[in-house]
């Protein structure tokens, strides 16, 4: 098989011809992440700025088979990442293909992390389970047999969990005292200030995730960039803030399945957003993330951002949640999410999604 460049415009459309005809037929797919496929990979952008992104296809020498992007981010020295792969099935020597050419175009770099594009906040992994159903918006969905081309790398997988609403909200309105904290005020996002708000968001994703596997340090410019395609959806509620004393303490990210708008393999237009705001059919929502810097962890921040939403999204008329991935190794967060869905719902609750990305030498 032969590796080419695709870079430039014209082979950007190469680039995604791939994917096209990867999930040709397949009524589960949604192409809701081209905006920031298109965005990391023709460019420019701020992540460019210390990122190499170099976009590959892969032909038979009759027809391109396979397709992937090599990321080197200077903020995440040690890997090169191994972003937005998509392939036909029964290829061989895949895995071998793509060491060549990462050894070949970064040979100093010597550990490869397969399934992250360019940075978490962009999106991670290949799913393992569910593949009979569309994926949450920002989210992953990808072919059942990838995973099998990197079976020889260390699996690093990921979970989500999905819970009735009704259940949690009985449960939360009866515990509200224990929500409370002196000097701890919640407020939604301004978006008349986004650029401020975005930059809140930022902060405070440095600090809370400075520990998690494959964050990289962000800058301000590069999350408002990563909420411009959206931001015709995005509501004030649909991030909240937590500061203590007036400082920023923590947040959440939630927003509608906007996947739900969608039934083909597209992205969104116009006319779903004007669906969107005239006659929402979103039934879920994403929990998406909650970030808190270290010095308020235990403390009643979390369950207030979450508390501060919850009117919100009865009132949006949502009846299910599902949350973003979280490392299977990351203990704590999963004995967070744990706690509160036994507490409500009055048993341990099993993941619904499984996710994975995938880890080794060159």
């Amino acid at each position: 098989m032969i590796v080419e460049p695709a870079t430039g415009k014209s082979g950007f459309k190469t680039f995604q011809k791939v994917s096209h005809a990867v999930y040709k037929g397949n009524p589960f797919f949604r192409g809701t992440e081209a905006s920031i496929e298109k965005m990391l990979i023709l460019g420019p952008t701020h992540f460019h700025a210390h990122a190499t992104v170099l976009p590959c296809v892969v032909s038979d020498r009759k027809d391109y088979v396979a397709r992937f992007a090599l990321i080197y981010d200077q903020y995440l020295p040690d890997y090169v990442q191994v972003a937005f792969f998509e392939a036909m099935p029964g290829l061989k020597d895949v895995l071998q293909i793509i060491r060549n050419t990462i050894k070949s175009h970064f040979p100093s770099v010597k550990k490869m992390v397969v399934g992250l594009n360019g940075h978490l906040n962009y999106g991670a992994g290949f799913l393992l389970n569910h593949f009979n159903e569309p994926p949450l918006f920002g989210l992953p969905y990808s072919q059942p047999y990838y995973p099998a081309y990197f079976e020889e790398l260390l699996e690093r997988k990921m979970v989500s969990f999905r819970f009735p609403m009704e259940e949690y909200a009985a449960w939360a309105n009866a515990y509200q005292a224990k929500r409370s904290m002196p000097g701890l005020t919640v407020r939604f996002m301004n978006k008349k200030d986004i650029r401020k708000e975005s930059a809140i968001y930022t902060l405070l994703n440095n600090k809370a995730f400075i520990h998690h596997p494959y964050w990289a340090e962000r800058a301000d410019a590069e999350d408002l960039e990563l909420f411009s395609p959206f931001r015709f959806f995005l509501e004030n509620e649909n991030l909240v803030i937590a500061e203590y004393e007036g400082k920023p303490v923590g947040f959440y990210l939630w927003y509608p399945d906007f996947n739900q708008l969608i039934h083909s393999q597209r992205d969104f237009n116009a006319y779903d957003v004007l669906h969107y705001k005239l006659n929402n059919p979103i039934d879920t929502i994403r929990f998406t993330e909650i970030g808190i810097i270290p010095e308020f962890h235990r403390s009643p921040v979390a369950l207030a951002m979450i508390e501060k939403a919850l009117p919100a999204i009865l009132k949006g008329g949502y009846r299910f949640c599902e949350g973003g991935f979280i490392f299977e190794e990351n203990k704590n967060s999963i004995a967070f999410v744990s706690r509160i869905l036994t507490r409500s719902m009055g048993q341990k609750p099993e993941p619904y999604r499984e996710y994975a990305v995938y880890e080794g030498t060159l």
